[in-house]
């Protein structure tokens, strides 16, 4: 692999500039041995921007450990900020891997708990209807950060339109025993409304491998309607939350 242009020419500068810019690292951390670095006042975490030249290839350095576990790129072997470091042959494919370290960004591991204390400070909650309010705050947080990490997209069924996506709770909303739980985006599917209704009933599951497991009580009917494309991309965490959610499925003789 060819060196990185130290210091960066102006189109490398001008072409880094611009990609961390569309996709919301917009505060300048400055130049250091041919990467720039950038920051986001929205997401947590910092991204590292270089090239070899301005045909590329074109390399990402990344911080934030959560991101990198979910990412599921190869790393490359090479010297560079951050705990890892990426490699693209085109700007275009750069822009590709950009929104969705932007969305992990902002969905791991603790952003949503940040997010929902903020908004909730200084509100009442002494009364139930007090509590209702910052509840719905909390849901509708979690329901965008489901969106973020799963890319608007319900794995399952392939199904991209919003409103026919639900954010589901693998251990339930009453059931979880901090706020931050609750927010966890590992404890949360983002599934198309009928799966979602399943789901939430106790009608269906998901092994480990991501394939459905159906309750006995789920009629032929109803089985035949929930059609999927291919099993749920899940991580250990929320492996660890489903086997508690399949040890409530619905028996036949419930």
């Amino acid at each position: 692999m060819r060196p990185i242009q130290d210091p960066q020419s102006f189109v490398v500068r001008e072409e880094c500039e611009k990609a961390a810019w569309q996709h919301g690292f917009r505060r300048q951390l400055g130049h250091r041995e041919g990467w720039a670095g950038f920051a986001s006042t929205t997401v947590p975490g910092t991204i590292h921007l270089a090239a070899t030249d301005a045909r590329g290839p074109w390399f990402l350095a990344l911080d934030h450990a959560g991101v990198i576990e979910e990412l599921g790129l190869p790393e490359a072997a090479m010297p560079g900020p951050g705990l890892t470091r990426y490699a693209f042959p085109t700007l275009g494919e750069l822009y590709r891997a950009l929104p969705h370290v932007y969305r992990l960004s902002a969905s791991l591991p603790e952003a949503p708990l940040m997010a929902f204390q903020t908004k909730v400070k200084g509100l009442p909650k002494t009364t139930e209807a007090e509590r209702l309010v910052i509840q719905r705050i909390g849901q509708d947080l979690f329901r965008a950060r489901l969106l973020d990490y799963w890319q608007s997209r319900c794995p399952l069924t392939g199904i991209t339109d919003t409103e026919l996506l639900r954010a589901s709770h693998i251990i339930p909303w009453s059931d979880c025993s901090s706020d931050a739980e609750r927010l966890d985006v590992h404890n949360g599917l983002l599934l198309s409304a009928l799966w979602d209704a399943a789901f939430d009933r106790r009608l269906v599951s998901f092994e480990d491998s991501g394939e459905p497991r159906f309750s006995p009580l789920l009629s032929e009917p109803a089985r035949a309607a929930l059609r999927w494309q291919c099993p749920l991309p899940l991580t250990d965490k929320h492996r660890a939350r489903l086997a508690i959610h399949r040890s409530g499925l619905l028996p036949a003789d419930a």
